[in-house]
């Protein structure tokens, strides 16, 4: 009210109605700031994040292209590209943008996560991996890392990895991934074994 051209207000007021789960309000107020400051990162940054969770993904990509022409060496802003690619089934274009971010900020434990998710899609399992082991080389305790590893071995007929990997999966975090397992196509090649059938039931 005091001083309308106050870019940093737009963007923060932006932020709290995209908490709010006001999207379309919070992409108004990112909008204004940009306005007024048209190379402000944040506020592209941030318009991009909202109209990812609208599921408008290429409006979003477009958002963080922009964010990142103004701050190429933001990890996040690479990290959130590259969900958006992912999202539309882009997925080498995503795993581009994973590296991007990993190159900036090495141990950014969910990018080698998403990398991971994008690469096992691909059916490139041993760099799927590859990417998850990094994942548990930073945050040892991830359960989600350890159950996508066992989704991998699974599919690679590696029986005793894929039991071992969802063992641990499932000691992390019981509820989730015992539940997720018993429906999960990724694990009907274990399905007969009694191993799996006796984690599942536990």
């Amino acid at each position: 009210e005091f001083k309308p051209d106050f870019h940093a207000a737009w963007n923060n007021r932006g932020i709290a109605l995209g908490n709010l789960g006001r999207l379309e309000e919070a992409i108004a107020s990112f909008d204004k700031a940009l306005e007024i400051k048209p190379d402000y990162h944040a506020a592209w940054d941030n318009r991009g994040n909202a109209l990812g969770k609208l599921g408008r993904l290429e409006e979003a990509i477009a958002s963080f292209d922009k964010a990142l022409e103004f701050k190429p060496d933001d990890d996040e802003t690479w990290y959130y590209r590259g969900n958006a690619l992912a999202g539309l089934g882009r997925l080498e274009e995503a795993i581009s943008s994973y590296d991007k971010a990993l190159e900036i900020k090495p141990d950014y434990h969910e990018a080698w996560h998403h990398r991971g998710n994008a690469l096992g899609n691909l059916g490139r399992l041993e760099e799927a991996i590859a990417s998850l082991d990094k994942v548990l080389e930073f945050k040892p305790d991830d359960p989600g890392a350890f159950y996508n590893k066992a989704c991998c071995y699974a599919l690679n007929s590696q029986i005793d990895q894929a039991i071992q990997n969802l063992q641990q999966a499932i000691h992390l975090n019981p509820d989730k991934y015992r539940e997720m397992a018993k429906t999960d196509s990724d694990f009907d090649s274990l399905r007969s074994h009694t191993r799996f059938q006796a984690l599942i039931q536990e």
